[in-house]
Formats: C-alpha cells, structure tokens, sequence
C-alpha cells in the first residue's frame, strides 16, 4: 500500500493511487461469485432469499404495488451495505469475490435507473396531466394486488373484477358523458391516456427485461458481460460521488485482504464456517540427553516451520493429481459473542489497511497464548469446486509451562445456497394447433405480465428518492454480521464428493504439522520420543474422521 491519504469524512484511501475500477475481470469467473453476482439481475419474489438464510429480513411493504422484486432489493441492500458511508465492518468472502458481486449490483442498479428514466417520463407525460385517471387505475391495481395476495382465487377473481368494471367505466365515459366541452374532452383523455402510457412502459419494460435476463442467464452459464459501473470512475476533480465509489471498492479489497478473522462460538469462525474437527498434540518438553538443556525456541519458531512445510502440500512423490495450490497465512483471531450483531477491526500503529503487521503477529503468537486477547492461527486453506468449498485447516502453537500443545483444527464452509443457481425460466406455454390438433406448438409470452409494467411505472418516479420507496415498498435487511459468501452458504455434508474431499485433506495436513513441529524439537535438544508416539497415535484417529460439532460443548 502506497500510505494513507486522509480524505473528506475521515475515510482513508486504501488504493495506490487513481485508477480505474476492474469490472468483471480476472478471477471473478468463479461459480460462488457468478451465482452471487447473478442475484443483481433476477426478478421473481424478494422473500426467496429467506430460503437461503432465514435471519434475513423483507420488511412488509405498506403498499405492494411500490415493493420490490428480489433484484432490486438485493442489489440495493448490497449496495447500501458494502459501499454506504456508515457501513459496519464486513466479514471476508473467501472463495469469492465481493468486489465483482458489488460491481454487478451497481451495474444492474444503472440499467434500472436508465429504464426508470425513461418510465418517469411516460408517467410525466401520461400520468401528471392526467392524474385523476391515473389514480383510478393504480388504486384498481393496488386493490387487485392486494385481494390476490391473500392467495384465495375468489379474492383474485374480485380482484380481476375490479378492473374489468373499471374499463366498462371508461368506456361508457368516452361514449357518452353529462358534460360538454372541455371537461367531456379532458374526462376522456384523462381515462384513455393512461392506457397508452401503460402500453409505452411495457415495451420499455420489454427491452429492458431482455437485457437484466440475458445477464442472469450469462453469468450462471459461465460466461456474461462484465460489469460496466462508470459512475465509479471520476470525471471532475470534484465528482465526490464517483470519489467515494472508488475509495469504497478499494476498502472493500483492503478489508477482503485483511489477517483478522472472528470466531463467533458454535457459529465457528465467520467466513470460514463450522469447526467439524480438533486434534491435539500435547507433551511435555524434556531435554533429549540428562544433563543437558532446551536450546531456547518460541511459539513462532515453531509456527513458522510448520508454514514452510505447508507450503509444499502440492508435491507429491507420484505423478499424479493431489492437492492444488494451496493459500498458507498467519491469522489473527479476535472472539466475539454468538449473537454479535456487528464486529469491530483493530486499528492503530500496529494495523495498516485492516492487517495485523507481522511483527504484531509474532508477538501475539508468542505471548497471548492464556487469557483475554487475540490469538494466533496458522491456516491452510483450500478453495474448491470453483469456489463452493472452502476448506480451511488452522493451526495453533501454545507453550504452558513445560507443555508444548499443537492443535489443528478443521473448518468447512460450503457451497452457496441454490436459490442462487436457478435460471430464468423461458416465459411460454404449450398449446394444440388449430388445424392438426395431435400436434403442439410453443406460443412466446411477454416477459412482463401487465401487473408487472404498473408496479415498475408506479415505482420509476420514487426510485431517485430510495428512503421514501424503502418506506413505501419496504426493503431487504441483509444478516449481520455480514460476508457475502458465508451468510448464504448451504453445509457441505450434503453433497458427498465435497464431504470427502474435507475429510481428506486432514490426513495430510495433520502429518505435515507433526513433521515440521518435531523437526524444531529436535533441532532445539528436546526428546521426541512422546511426541512422536502422540503424532503416530493422532496419525491413526484422523484416518477415521468423521463431521462433527467440535465448538459445541456438553456442559
């Protein structure tokens, strides 16, 4: 990092300088990013997402006809979440990228205001001059929406009433009216007119429909067209807005790059899921010759021996596959309560971008191994099946006394829920042909159902003021405290392949920790005679392991 730039509002620029965003590029191509990313662009019901994590909230809206669908929600709350000025510190997403899932919120965000641009005009020019009219058939709509949520046919059908009623109303006032004049004229436009603004915002709906679906469809093919956000690009010296983007994606990558991790009780370490094992390596340190004594060592000595060994797991003495390249790094974990509502960063002399410097990391290593304080884990971590499994082994080094202890312990986040990896599904029916009726054909459907192009009408003029549509609408509050990829991750154990892959990475990782430890003790004059009868113990008990719930304790 190229220092600390202090800017407008006590924010800090994290980045090395101007530059300009990348969208959609690089490693983004993953499938637990691609399927995050793809929920910018979805229509369909907001409270789907409570599938995929059930402490998220759709606040009720106080008029369904300004709610949102799943798209704008979750691209806004996202949006407002990660980039907002008052946002709270995230979790880290690994085996993710936020910052192209925050990308394609903005980029759908943009297409949405370009159609509500150009809705609000039709609303300007159809619905202003026109207001009365225009009130009648939202209110016949909003009454509609209102009795088919109930999910009773009869109230749909009354519903669906209302507006045929109100059509035979305005067609008996353009035929025939008590007034003459001026008032007959205006009278008639004013029922009429809104029926042509209607039929104007639906092909605009149409085209831009096509557009956020074939997006959602691309992205889940593996493919897709990258986000374009140029509004986080600034134009002038004085853009603050496109400023303020830019200096937030660059604090989102620094906090996405950061050494700090929460354990959070039976919720495990966030962002890297559950603790499903624990084994443990702990002996006392006794010279190797009577008379003699322990070549001095630390914690760290120890730590940083085990992280040369780690970093070779790819070899292998067959040609064949193995592991892939594995991320090593030195972490510090901070304990917060189960129920945390929020977490907090370190900051100081001793933090820079959100890291723990490494002399900081040592010194933890070393000295806060009892009591209250951060502690130190070595990880190894594995992102796998595109990034739908996380695999993380930590390790802790702790010396009490005479008793070197060595745990290792096993973290597994999976794969994202798949409420994320539905399609569009093609709007058309089946239906028999009119001459060889043993015959079927497909008949294309419009993308947008009629009650969709009033609720997207109805919503364009209130979108360039969001606090009165999330009154209005209600809106989605994302689960805290908040990572994109953990908060709507499904348990790996379900799927088999990824079961086994977790269990089977323990095996050599616990072998590479208990070579590299026992290397130093014999390096620094201590006998390894129990240790090394402890690893071969430990080394036939991880054979045999199986998932379970290491960070729930009887009591």
């Amino acid at each position: 990092m190229a220092g600390f730039d202090d800017v407008e509002g006590g924010a800090y620029d994290f980045s090395p300088g101007a530059q300009v965003p990348l969208t959609g590029a690089g490693g983004g191509q993953t499938a637990a990013t691609q399927a995050l990313a793809s929920a910018a662009y979805r229509d369909g019901p907001v409270t789907d997402l409570l599938a995929a994590n059930d402490t998220a909230k759709v606040s009720a809206p106080r008029f369904s006809l300004f709610e949102p669908n799943l798209g704008e929600a979750f691209s806004r709350a996202v949006q407002s979440r990660m980039l907002g000025g008052a946002r709270k510190a995230l979790i880290q997403s690994f085996g993710c990228e936020p910052q192209v899932v925050v990308e394609h919120c903005l980029a759908a965000n943009r297409i949405r205001r370009e159609r509500d641009a150009r809705l609000t005009v039709v609303m300007v020019l159809f619905g202003v001059l026109f207001l009365p009219g225009v009130l009648l058939w939202l209110g016949g709509f909003q009454l509609r929406r209102t009795l088919a949520g109930a999910q009773d046919r009869r109230a749909g059908a009354l519903g669906m009433g209302v507006l045929v009623a109100l059509g035979v109303l305005a067609a008996v006032f353009v035929l025939k009216l008590p007034f003459t004049g001026f008032w007959a004229i205006y009278l008639r436009v004013m029922l009429v007119a809104p029926v042509v603004g209607w039929l104007l915002a639906k092909q605009i709906c149409e085209r831009y429909a096509k557009d956020l679906r074939s997006r959602w469809e691309g992205l889940l093919s593996g493919g897709g067209i990258g986000a374009k956000i140029p509004e986080a690009v600034p134009h002038a010296p004085g853009d603050a807005g496109a400023e303020s983007i830019r200096l937030n994606l660059a604090k989102l990558t620094a906090e996405q790059r950061s050494n700090v991790v929460f354990y959070a009780g039976p919720k495990g370490i966030l962002g890297m899921g559950t603790r499903w094992g624990s084994w443990q390596l702990a002996e006392e340190l006794v010279p190797a010759s009577p008379g003699t004594e322990i070549n001095p060592f630390r914690s760290w000595d120890v730590a940083r021996a085990i992280h040369d060994q780690l970093r070779m797991l790819e070899r292998t003495p067959l040609h064949t596959g193995g592991f892939p390249r594995p991320s090593v790094r030195h972490w510090v974990v901070a304990p917060v309560g189960e129920g945390a509502s929020d977490v907090s960063r370190p900051d100081g002399q001793n933090v820079e971008a959100y890291s723990v410097k490494e002399f900081e990391v040592q010194r933890i290593c070393n000295e806060q191994q009892f009591g209250s304080g951060n502690r130190h884990y070595l990880g190894v971590q594995f992102v796998l099946w595109d990034g739908q499994l996380v695999l993380t082994l930590l390790v802790n080094v702790t010396v009490l006394h005479h008793t070197l202890r060595i745990e290792v312990t096993g973290h597994a986040l999976g794969p994202v829920h798949p409420v994320f990896f539905s399609k569009p599904s093609p709007r058309k029916k089946t239906v028999s042909k009119t001459v060889r009726f043993w015959e079927t054909k497909d008949i294309e459907l419009p993308l947008i159902e009629a009650r969709e192009v009033v609720r997207l009408a109805a919503r364009a003029p209130l979108t360039w003021f969001p606090p009165v549509l999330d009154f209005l609408g209600g809106k989605l509050t994302l689960p805290e405290p908040f990572g994109l990829r953990h908060v709507w991750a499904d348990k790996p154990w379900r799927h088999r392949f990824m079961a086994d892959d977790a269990l089977r990475a323990a095996t050599p990782v616990l072998r590479v920790v208990h070579a590299a430890a026992l290397k130093v003790l014999k390096e620094n004059n201590v006998d390894t005679e129990k240790f090394n009868a402890r690893s071969l113990s430990l080394s036939g008990q991880v054979q045999a392991a199986e998932p379970g719930n290491a960070d729930a304790y009887n009591a």
